[in-house]
């Protein structure tokens, strides 16, 4: 069935809500946790909470009032997305009550799942949706199948061809996405961009193209975009070179760009910026430009042969980490 269909269908579902959209600039942060795509895998994240004092044995928020930022795809390829996302939404509401902060950001997966692109949702995935009425529920969705295709002049898709595209799981995983569904309704007020003190966050990176952008105007219009699909086409959500896609910062030539990421940053009036998205090729934390670019994304999951690595920013200094080893990040040569 196609996105608009499952998008109309579940509108007759569910009630339409929504909540307010966090703050995208903070200052006077003493510590930042930034963890980059976790893709699934939920133990290895868990890991790295509990290293950094984050939680405690029992999963419950510790970290005072440091801010944890991950940078988007948590969810797609692995299989425990949803009991990553599930811990994310518990978090933040623990770290504001302690004065800290989680801020989950938008990835172009978490994105992905919201508007119907589905190519990397694993079957593990959609079984975790599964409950004891999805034989039922499936049937349902037959039934409207058959009657759609009929009142359209056309032959209905035969239904163990239509079950394997639709296996069980699969129609309240759409449904959770759907803007009425927990996490649907999470991701599209969410930010995609934030910034803390002097750095910029977010999954790809923010290029020339919308450097005159504010960080606002980027947040509200992609989260603009994902409640009205519409807008999709030609809108920055999709874009390659929008904050969700683009890859510049990551693999192209620092010698050739490092005066376009000056003016990009400048803009901003920030000094770096913390990325996700594109596996580093040590995978490990590393930096680029001189330190002005952080690139996060180590490939945690196991479906990459899984990583621990993540940054931290406490006592006024950048440090990474891989597995427990310190790793070096160049202080800026204007740095204070």
């Amino acid at each position: 069935m196609q996105r608009r269909q499952w998008f109309l269908l579940a509108c007759l579902l569910l009630p339409c809500l929504g909540r307010s959209a966090s703050p995208d600039v903070w200052s006077g942060v003493d510590r930042i946790v930034a963890i980059g795509d976790v893709h699934g895998d939920y133990t290895r994240f868990v890991k790295i909470l509990k290293a950094t004092g984050l939680v405690d044995e029992r999963l419950r928020w510790s970290g005072g009032k440091t801010h944890l930022v991950q940078t988007g795809d948590v969810t797609d390829r692995g299989p425990d997305s949803r009991k990553a996302m599930d811990l994310l939404m518990k978090l933040e509401r623990e770290a504001q009550r302690a004065g800290g902060r989680v801020h989950a950001l938008i990835g172009n997966h978490e994105a992905m799942n919201v508007y119907g692109d589905l190519r990397y949702v694993s079957e593990e995935e959609y079984a975790a949706f599964r409950t004891k009425e999805s034989e039922r529920l499936r049937n349902r969705y037959y039934e409207h199948h058959v009657e759609e295709a009929k009142s359209a002049g056309k032959e209905p898709e035969p239904r163990a061809a239509w079950e394997q595209k639709n296996p069980l799981g699969f129609i309240e995983h759409r449904l959770a996405f759907n803007s009425s569904g927990d996490y649907g309704r999470w991701i599209r007020n969410l930010n995609a961009i934030v910034q803390i003190n002097d750095t910029v966050f977010l999954h790809g990176g923010i290029s020339p193209k919308f450097a005159g952008e504010t960080i606002r105007s980027l947040n509200d219009r992609i989260r603009a975009e994902l409640k009205d699909f519409s807008k999709l086409e030609k809108g920055v959500t999709t874009d390659q070179e929008g904050p969700l896609w683009y890859r510049g910062w990551a693999d192209g030539q620092e010698n050739e760009m490092a005066e376009s990421l000056v003016k990009v940053l400048g803009a901003l009036s920030v000094r770096r910026m913390v990325i996700g998205h594109t596996i580093t090729p040590t995978r490990a934390v590393m930096s680029r430009f001189g330190g002005r670019v952080i690139m996060i994304d180590v490939g945690l999951s196991a479906v990459y042969n899984g990583r621990i690595g993540y940054l931290v920013y406490e006592d006024k200094k950048w440090q990474a980490f891989d597995e427990q080893t310190r790793l070096p990040i160049p202080a800026l040569a204007d740095a204070p």
